[in-house]
């Protein structure tokens, strides 16, 4: 879901977004459109990925398909330190160092 597609479900400092009354850090807003883009396609393969390897019962598909969403969704700002509490240069660094680390993995 591209979290920027609805302000009016963000809480008021726009740090979280609302879904069903529960709140969801959202993506970094000062991410570069297509950093964002990638991210968001690694997350959608690994939460695929581990949708298929549950289903196969491989517990090392398993942990290979989460450890690629941890990763997209730290890169994203969605999880890990509070973006809003650093500064934009080192939040823009660390989305494209979980990029390069999840293109690697290809």
């Amino acid at each position: 879901m591209d979290d920027r597609a609805d302000p009016g479900r963000y809480t008021e400092d726009e740090r979280w977004l609302v879904v069903d009354g529960r709140r969801w850090r959202r993506t970094d807003p000062c991410l570069p459109d297509d950093v964002v883009e990638a991210l968001r396609s690694h997350l959608g393969r690994g939460r695929s990925g581990t949708r298929v390897a549950k289903k196969a019962g491989d517990d090392a598909a398993v942990a290979a398909a989460r450890h690629r969403t941890g990763l997209a969704k730290h890169g994203l700002g969605e999880r890990g330190p509070r973006w809003w509490e650093e500064p934009e240069a080192d939040r823009v660094a660390r989305a494209r160092a979980a990029l390069a680390e999840l293109d690697a993995l290809d």
